[in-house]
């Protein structure tokens, strides 16, 4: 694989192609603890010395690696060194030997050269490859792939009954959605009249949403591992998530020793159990008719409200919530396609327009917000 740049990045995946790509990236990772001042820029690459094994008459040697960064890796370096990230990214893009310049002057900064970083890395196939963060050393991985196998093996510790939706890889996170169809509730005043931008098809004659939680997981420090209650609208598979109930982990932990780790079975043993154990308990806590059903009720209390301008409620809660152009553009054609011109039938088009988008964060940031929509069409 030449190019891992993009390893993996997926929208909408199943669960045997999600299990395939985190094995191939799993195989590939390697994480290195290194001081700043051991580190150089080369023609926008990162060198980092006794990285990459060689074998030789001799026997295994450990030789300097040559990395390319990500965008996400950029930003870490940026954060880590004090270099404002536009002006970096300016660099990379129009002025490679002032990046290189730039990034080994602060590297070798008085203030940086003994900060230990953590770089988190996927190797090619013929050696080299890919940095995908610069983190702190404190940085506590939790995998995609660990955290997959723990989930699964917590919902059969459960017993429930569930069905993988769906998943999202992306540079940044995975994002893997849960849902059961055997817990379920009725939610008549919240379809009644509401249609399908996908189908057509009638709320009202089928005004059925399931139970279920999405989890989230960062390999690279964008963000805690995340379960998050969510409800799934069976009549557009529309998904509502609760985010203030989520239960969240962050990755933190002791200092790690320098060189590239080595995460003991003892550690990864530790930090699998937890989550399996997160993930039973979130199975207790949000699949359950009660849960779905309380959910519900709070939603269609506030969800009746009538909206008399449509773009103009669109083109607030998108300056609310920070939509671009194009994202409010799709919001308001899922607006008028759903017909159900009410606070719940803005709540509907936000989430069915996070659907359709490409970036599938965008799209999870979408969905996460969508219950502020009721608020702030209330005030419109």
């Amino acid at each position: 694989m030449d190019d891992l740049r993009n390893v993996g990045a997926r929208r909408n995946a199943t669960l045997p192609d999600l299990v395939e790509i985190l094995r191939d990236a799993q195989a590939r990772m390697v994480d290195i603890v290194t001081p700043a001042g051991a580190i150089r820029a080369r023609d926008g690459q990162l060198v980092v010395s006794g990285t990459e094994p060689e074998l030789s008459d001799s026997g295994v040697t450990l030789v300097e690696g040559v990395y390319t960064p990500t965008a996400v890796a950029d930003e870490g370096l940026a954060t880590k060194l004090g270099i404002p990230l536009a002006y970096l990214r300016q660099l990379r893009e129009q002025h490679i030997d002032l990046y290189d310049r730039n990034v080994n002057g602060w590297l070798d900064h008085p203030a940086n050269r003994d900060r230990r970083l953590l770089l988190r890395a996927l190797r090619h196939d013929h050696g080299g490859g890919i940095i995908r963060a610069v983190l702190s050393d404190r940085y506590k991985p939790v995998d995609n792939l660990d955290v997959l196998l723990a989930t699964l093996a917590g919902i059969r510790g459960s017993g429930a009954q569930t069905t993988i939706d769906g998943a999202d890889l992306t540079d940044r996170h995975m994002h893997v959605r849960i849902r059961s169809d055997s817990v379920r509730a009725l939610a008549p005043s919240l379809l009644r009249d509401y249609r399908s931008p996908f189908t057509g098809q009638r709320g009202a004659d089928n005004p059925v949403v399931w139970a279920g939680f999405v989890l989230t997981n960062s390999e690279v420090g964008a963000g805690a591992f995340t379960i998050t209650p969510r409800l799934v609208v069976q009549v557009c598979n529309n998904g509502l998530t609760i985010t203030q109930d989520a239960v969240r982990e962050v990755h933190l932990g002791g200092r790690l020793e320098e060189g590239t780790v080595s995460w003991s079975a003892d550690t990864q043993r530790k930090a699998l159990t937890l989550v399996t154990a997160k993930v039973r308990d979130a199975v207790a806590a949000f699949l359950t008719t009660d849960y779905v059903e309380r959910q519900i009720t709070a939603v269609q209390q506030r969800a009746a409200v009538p909206v008399d301008d449509p773009a103009g409620a669109v083109e607030v809660v998108s300056r609310q919530l920070h939509y671009t152009a194009e994202q409010q553009t799709l919001i308001l054609r899922h607006f008028v396609k759903g017909a159900d011109l009410t606070a719940g039938g803005l709540l509907h088009a936000v989430t069915s327009a996070a659907q359709a988008l490409p970036d599938a964060d965008a799209a999870h940031a979408m969905e996460a917000q969508a219950l502020r929509v009721l608020d702030i069409a209330g005030r419109v």
